[in-house]
């Protein structure tokens, strides 16, 4: 009888591998035929998902939480290393007249796009190497999210289908997002551009459609050009912590009347410009803890990714990058 248990046991454990193989083996077919009624040609699908398979490392990496929540301090310190700061300076640089001339194209200054570049792959260092049709398939048929991945999916194979990348194999990340700018297709349809008008939009080794695409982005998103995107401050413990947060935007006059000060505690100073652009108060760790006053940019760089520990990192290593003071 244990002998028994014990092969059964071993049976059942044995059957989860070969059943997603199969059961993912049933999906695709299933998904040729949406794919086919959105106007996809047949051989063209035959062609693009011929290798697809299923990635139980992407569904492992899905899965896995943070064992704890880092503090801001410890997340700036990983993503605003000295080495990252100094390489972002030295690929301003490099790259100068080509940045300029992006950042007159599109409004965005050329540290943004710089400091957006070096903490999505550290300056195209890292990339991810998922097959993307593969892991989007993954993911797609794994459930969680099947909606939205397979829209994504759809949106890989639109970009191979028209030859917009230059290759019939798309790189990435093992949640889908590809490049050196690290697009999702979604995104990559929405705001890669070709750079340097060779007919292609390759954010995977063209550096000016690189640069050009995360300019496109923030600018389509609202990028303002005259104001920056915050800068420490020292806040008064007379504000309340019901007046943090970036959606708790009011003029920067009134903040000055408030008590609000740079960090080293001199006063702020308005635009030169004279006008009163809105700004709002942002503590990542909590109130008593570093704290920003964010500018509307501040919320385009929170479009590109939903985390105040990112949104600020970028922030701060752009004005890094440029040799900017608080």
């Amino acid at each position: 009888m244990r002998r028994l248990l014990l092969t059964a046991a071993f049976l059942v454990s044995a059957i989860p591998a070969h059943a997603d193989e199969y059961g993912f083996a049933q999906w695709l077919y299933g998904f040729k035929q949406r794919a086919a009624y959105q106007g996809f040609d047949q051989s063209f699908l035959n062609r693009a998902l011929t290798g697809t398979e299923y990635l139980p490392r992407v569904i492992e990496l899905d899965g896995k939480q943070p064992e704890h929540k880092i503090t801001f301090k410890q997340y700036k310190k990983n993503i605003l290393t000295d080495q990252r700061i100094r390489e972002g300076r030295e690929k301003l640089s490099q790259h100068y007249n080509i940045l300029s001339q992006v950042s007159e194209a599109y409004g965005v200054p050329p540290q943004y796009i710089v400091a957006l570049w070096g903490i999505e792959t550290n300056y195209g260092k890292i990339t991810g190497g998922f097959d993307i049709v593969s892991a989007l398939a993954t993911l797609a048929y794994e459930g969680r999210r099947a909606q939205f991945f397979e829209k994504e999916l759809v949106g890989a194979l639109r970009i191979l289908e028209g030859g917009h990348a230059g290759t019939d194999k798309l790189t990435g990340s093992w949640a889908g997002a590809m490049g050196q700018s690290q697009f999702m297709p979604s995104s990559y349809h929405k705001y890669a551009v070709d750079g340097n008008g060779d007919g292609m939009v390759d954010i995977w080794n063209s550096l000016p459609d690189v640069f050009a695409s995360i300019a496109n982005y923030l600018r389509t998103e609202g990028w303002n050009k005259d104001v920056r995107w915050g800068r420490a401050v020292k806040v008064p413990v007379s504000i309340p912590e019901a007046a943090y947060g970036r959606e708790n935007m009011r003029p920067l006059s009134e903040w000055m009347r408030r008590g609000v000060k740079q960090a080293d505690g001199s006063p702020l100073h308005m635009p030169s410009d004279g006008k009163d652009p809105k700004a709002a108060l942002v503590a990542p760790d909590g109130i008593g803890t570093p704290t920003f006053l964010v500018y509307e940019n501040f919320n385009i760089i929170m479009h590109w990714n939903r985390s105040t520990y990112f949104a600020t990192s970028v922030g701060l290593l752009a004005d890094a990058i440029a040799h900017r003071p608080d």
